[in-house]
């Protein structure tokens, strides 16, 4: 008679285990599914969602396991303990990566940057081809791949050079003190506003910066369009040498003079 209480009760407690199983597993689903719109609606990263919702199936479907084990009288509050102890080891053991994976979080969520965009991170400067949770890669201008830690990235100062719809070009031009320069002021302020492709809102500021050792320098900063910033600061510069040469006036540059002592017979 025992006996078949005994059996009696272990049948009860497992179907009881089982039970919670199945219904865990059904209310687990329910709510990463749950977690998961709500993420949707607050614009989060697809990829962000993806990882946070494995977290969270992972985290709930254990207490589930853990709540199934205490109805068998298995002893969870040592498992527990143990779980713990496991996670503080793996947790040192893998301080970098996880030092990574809380600055991926960061970076999805906050958007300094996001793909496409030119920025200057962790010292390499690039356009942002992938974010992912642990590293971000990154192309080069001269079409390398460079894959950086994020734990570097959001450790560091950014520059995201795509952030603004437009961007001052700061150039300096010297002229020799014998130089025209109300003439040299009046052809950079031409060759300046005459570009397609530079702003007239805000106007460009050309003027006189410096009083230098050997040059009057004019502070050049006109305003474009973030994606013409390269091409059309090249096109200035090579008008501006060429207009400079044609109407004589000169760009001065550091010169060393060299006297020689003749030997004494």
């Amino acid at each position: 008679m025992e006996t078949t209480s005994l059996v009696g009760f272990w049948l009860m407690n497992i179907l009881y285990a089982a039970l919670i199983v199945l219904v865990g597993r059904v209310v687990v689903k329910w709510l990463v599914k749950l977690s998961r719109k709500l993420m949707v609606r607050s614009n989060l990263d697809p990829m962000l969602i993806n990882f946070l919702s494995v977290i969270a199936n992972a985290v709930l479907m254990l207490f589930v396991l853990i709540a199934a084990l205490d109805q068998l009288g298995v002893d969870t509050t040592s498992m527990i303990a143990v779980l713990g102890a496991a996670g503080l080891a793996v947790g040192l053991a893998l301080k970098d990566s996880l030092q990574n994976f809380a600055a991926g979080v960061m970076l999805v969520m906050f958007r300094p940057f996001k793909i496409g965009d030119f920025v200057d991170a962790a010292g390499v400067m690039g356009i942002v081809e992938h974010i992912s949770i642990f590293n971000t890669i990154m192309k080069t201008g001269d079409n390398r791949e460079v894959i950086v830690p994020n734990g570097q990235i959001y450790s560091d100062t950014i520059t995201n050079y795509s952030a603004r719809d437009t961007r001052r070009i700061d150039m300096s031009f010297g002229i020799g003190y014998g130089d025209d320069l109300l003439k040299a002021k009046n052809l950079l302020t031409e060759i300046v506003t005459g570009h397609e492709k530079v702003m007239a809102d805000p106007a460009p500021v050309i003027r006189v910066s410096e009083l230098a050792d050997s040059s009057v320098n004019f502070d050049v900063r006109p305003w474009v369009n973030a994606d013409d910033y390269w091409p059309v600061r090249s096109e200035l510069i090579e008008t501006i040498k060429l207009a400079f040469d044609e109407n004589g006036i000169s760009i001065p540059f550091p010169q060393m003079d060299v006297h020689l002592d003749k030997p004494e017979n």
